[in-house]
């Protein structure tokens, strides 16, 4: 039994002696960043550049607002002279009329799938992307440019269509939709 009482002895002596080892460690760990910063602040301040002079901007007056703005194309402003003299009675589009439903579809998105002739009056039957079958004659309105339907045969559908022609005004053109295989 002695001999356990020395071996608890030793192995406390070492965990006390190991544990005043830890804290002597656990000293002043921030005393060297003091010290870093004690040097930093006892050093003498540099010069500050001053800022550089400001320019003042010299202004510019337009004074020649009756000729052309330089920011608007040649071409375009040409046209803006041009529309302000003209009449609204040229080629556009009835704005005022309730468009119909295959109005929302492009010409592209629409296919005819077939005719059909109802109490002597020719009838085109037209598949949107929704795949609803809508059915057509001569007078509706198909498409997203405003395209009236002016005839319709057996293997197609003939459109006026009435398009914006990049000058602010309108322009008309015929389209088909053909009979899709």
């Amino acid at each position: 039994m002695h001999a356990a009482r020395k071996r608890t002895r030793l192995v406390l002596a070492l965990t006390g002696l190991g544990m005043f080892a830890g804290l002597a460690g656990c000293g002043d760990r921030m005393g060297d960043l003091r010290e870093y910063t004690n040097q930093v602040k006892a050093r003498k301040g540099g010069r500050i550049e001053p800022l550089p002079q400001i320019k003042p901007f010299e202004t510019f007056i337009y004074s020649d607002q009756d000729q052309r703005s330089p920011f608007v194309p040649q071409l375009q402003a040409l046209n803006n002279n041009v529309n302000k003299n003209s009449s609204t009675t040229g080629l556009h589009p009835d704005f005022n009329r309730n468009r119909e439903y295959l109005e929302q579809f492009p010409l592209d998105g629409l296919k005819m799938m077939g005719t059909l002739t109802v109490s002597g009056t020719l009838f085109a039957l037209v598949r949107d992307s929704d795949n609803i079958l809508h059915r057509v004659t001569d007078g509706n309105y198909m498409g997203q440019n405003y395209g009236k339907i002016i005839s319709i045969t057996d293997s197609e559908i003939k459109l006026r269509e009435i398009v914006p022609d990049g000058q602010g005004g309108w322009s008309e053109r015929v389209t088909t939709v053909t009979l899709s295989d």
